[in-house]
């Protein structure tokens, strides 16, 4: 079918709906007086595409001219403008564009050179703000980059801010016991009351005499923390050459010491042998007895003194992120356990043991541990390991991991500090360490201790921060060798490792220290099943306590 317009003169025009016009093309055909033809099929889509394209580039265009008021002030000077803004792919050129750049440059540098608000007026709180206030302002490229620097600073404070936050609530979680493991204590502790297995003693009389045996490898804990000195034990015990050779001593306070005979009596640690004593059934001299509630007291003095006095009275905006985890960090709920500072007491503890290997509650033993007992200390008290990163051997200076000198445990700027010890010095590990207690009681450590405990007393408390750590530094200065790190990684529970998985298998003990526990909510899911694999989740006490993987 087609339809032919035509005059005198003029072209003729073909309107085709033939086969050939399929496609949608155009199609120009020569005709008497040099007529053309074209497809109205070509002609409507390309109509419509037109139709919708144009209102588009015309709105953009306008609001390009009009943004650029302020920035050209002549005609000529605008058309180069909107010739920049749409750039080379419509005007095939770039001309002006290194110009503008350099005069954005300039204004970003000046804008970063000059403090906080100075020279401007509001500041927008978000990128919708910002245009509106530009482009209704007509500000010029100096204008902006302030604005866009106040915009930015207030961002970057509020996520800052919200960081803090988060490790505050952190630290508070951490306080916090899972409603599952009161349920487990005191089930055991109901169990123990009724049941006369939950009460047979611990070691069986058969085995009392390996509790002094140096031939045998003894083991510490001091904890009041059921389900978690069951993991330090089964693990200890699962990945050990010689089970039959290891002596568990496990020390706990007069609440917890009922829940926690009945576990270990009802779950034998079999061939091991296994000791359960309260504090209550320490046969203390007189004059430790009044030491520990001397240093009981002076700790919990100095937490509190830290507490209302470095963290109540501040805003979180005061601190920058690594100082208010460390001040956290010193404030964790062991700070004020008896049960964590009498590691100090060992000897007084142990008083027939010349060598112990001591464990903390919140550790996963990998790796057997029987070759500590092999390890030549050359004389030296404690084995750790230092936080140096360099393996066996003295640390150099300046190669501590980050947080982990001297300087960041002790105040420095005292004279009592700085005249005795280095700065840069690198401290070592507690969690996982070998006590040579013969060497020890040749030593004057406990009363060296005892000496600094005055000191920060007497100084108002401000030669360290709350906890175990500091003040061990100071007194065992001069008594400490190191140890190989694959022996203990530690910071589990501080944030996550950026670290190699296998780094992290390798290493004989690893370490939770830090808020987020294991067996805590806010323990990091990716690290939890190295402590789970040891829980047994079939144990009936378990089962009926919701404690769940």
């Amino acid at each position: 079918m087609k339809f032919q317009i035509s005059t005198t003169g003029m072209k003729r025009v073909t309107i085709s709906s033939g086969e050939g016009a399929r496609g949608c093309l155009w199609e120009v055909m020569k005709g008497k007086g040099s007529a053309r033809r074209f497809s109205y099929r070509s002609v409507l889509p390309t109509v419509l595409i037109l139709g919708v394209i144009s209102p588009f580039l015309f709105i953009h265009t306008a609001f390009l001219t009009l943004d650029s008021t302020s920035l050209c002030s002549s005609l000529g000077a605008a058309a180069e403008c909107i010739r920049w803004r749409l750039g080379p792919t419509l005007f095939g050129g770039s001309e002006s564009s290194p110009e503008l750049r350099e005069e954005l440059l300039r204004a970003l540098m000046e804008a970063m050179a000059v403090d906080g608000r100075a020279g401007v007026e509001g500041d927008p709180g978000s990128f919708k703000e910002l245009v509106m206030d530009v482009t209704s302002n007509r500000q010029d490229i100096k204008g902006f980059a302030f604005k866009t620097k106040l915009m930015l600073m207030k961002m970057e404070h509020k996520v800052q801010l919200a960081r803090h936050e988060e490790l505050v609530y952190r630290h508070f979680a951490s306080y916090g016991i899972p409603k599952s493991m009161h349920c487990l204590s005191l089930r055991l502790a109901e169990e123990y009351s009724i049941n006369y297995l939950a009460r047979a003693p611990l070691p069986p009389p058969e085995s009392v005499s390996r509790l002094a045996d140096p031939s045998y490898f003894h083991l510490a804990l001091l904890t009041d923390n059921i389900l978690a000195a069951s993991v330090v034990i089964s693990s200890a015990l699962k990945n050990s050459a010689y089970p039959e050779k290891m002596v568990f001593h496990l020390l706990t306070d007069k609440k917890t010491y009922a829940p926690m005979h009945a576990w270990f009596a009802l779950n034998p640690v079999a061939p091991a042998v296994m000791e359960v004593k309260g504090l209550h059934q320490v046969d203390w001299p007189h004059q430790v007895n009044v030491g520990v509630k001397e240093m009981l007291e002076i700790h919990r003095s100095t937490w509190h003194h830290y507490y209302y006095n470095s963290l109540q009275e501040r805003k979180l905006d005061d601190f920058e992120e690594g100082d208010l985890n460390r001040r956290l960090d010193a404030l964790s709920p062991s700070s004020l356990s008896l049960l964590n500072h009498l590691r100090i007491y060992l000897p007084e503890l142990f008083p027939d043991l010349d060598k112990i290997v001591f464990l903390d509650d919140d550790v996963v033993v990998q790796h057997d541990l029987s070759t500590l007992w092999e390890l030549d200390l050359n004389g030296k008290v404690i084995g750790a390991v230092v936080n140096s990163g360099r393996g066996q051997g003295e640390s150099e200076r300046n190669e501590c991991l980050p947080g982990r000198k001297y300087g960041d445990y002790l105040n420095f700027s005292n004279s009592l500090v700085s005249s005795e010890f280095e700065y840069d010095d690198c401290s070592w590990l507690y969690g996982m360490n070998v006590f040579d207690l013969q060497a020890w009681r040749r030593t004057s450590i406990t009363k060296k201790y005892h000496y600094w405990l005055e000191l920060n007393l007497n100084s108002d408390f401000t030669l360290w921060c709350p906890g175990a750590l500091p003040p061990a530094l100071l007194a065992f200065e001069g008594h400490v060798h190191p140890i190989d790190p694959s022996w203990h990684m530690a910071g589990l529970g501080q944030q996550p490792l950026r670290i190699a998985w296998k780094t992290l298998e390798a290493a004989a003990v690893i370490h939770f220290s830090g808020p987020a526990k294991p067996w805590l909510d806010i323990g990091f899911p990716e690290l939890r099943g190295l402590w789970n694999a040891y829980v047994n989740f079939s144990n009936d006490f378990i089962r009926k306590c919701d404690i769940i993987e």
